[in-house]
């Protein structure tokens, strides 16, 4: 299935989830995550400020900060992307394709050794993920490597093996959790 056509199957599951499901799954997934080493072992969270029907991580980014690590998410800025830090999750607002944003330009996040959680439409086992189609976090990535990556999602979205474009970087673990 070529990557057009998976984005839309995907989209489409998603858009059929409750508040509830998405919810529920995104609290097992929040706690799997935080018992993960690559997560005890971070200083620092680059996440996401999720967006429509993703794994909601406004509480685990909280819970990031309640444990003593900084936490970071991303602003796009014309073609890139950068990373910013956020003390006040309530500090942001819808910015590119309305995702949310902090409302500040900077300060630019600095730690080379954060976990980065990746959001995506699909990822298979071996870490190799669909992303939306903008470039922005490979961009990123080449630019930045070394971190450690992860990935949260549903159930539906972790296929048996994706085929990807050499440029697409692969994350090092993803969690699923099923849709209950």
């Amino acid at each position: 299935m070529d990557k057009q056509t998976l984005r839309a199957a995907m989209r489409a599951q998603k858009r059929a989830l409750t508040a509830a499901q998405i919810d529920d799954c995104s609290a097992r997934l929040a706690r799997r995550l935080q018992a993960h080493p690559a997560y005890r072992n971070a200083r620092s969270l680059y996440g996401y400020l999720s967006y429509n029907q993703e794994v909601r991580t406004r509480p685990l980014l909280a819970q990031a900060q309640r444990d003593g690590k900084r936490v970071a998410v991303p602003k796009v800025f014309g073609a890139e992307m950068r990373f910013l830090w956020l003390d006040d999750l309530a500090a942001v607002s819808p910015g590119y394709a309305g995702i949310p944003e902090p409302l500040a330009g900077g300060p630019e996040a600095d730690d080379p050794a954060a976990l980065v959680l990746l959001p995506g439409l699909a990822f298979d086992p071996a870490g190799r993920r669909c992303g939306y189609g903008g470039g922005f976090y490979d961009k990123w990535l080449a630019a930045h490597p070394g971190h450690p990556l992860g990935a949260l999602c549903y159930g539906f979205q972790l296929l048996d093996r994706l085929e990807t474009d050499p440029h697409d970087v692969p994350v090092d673990f993803v969690l699923a959790e099923p849709i209950l």
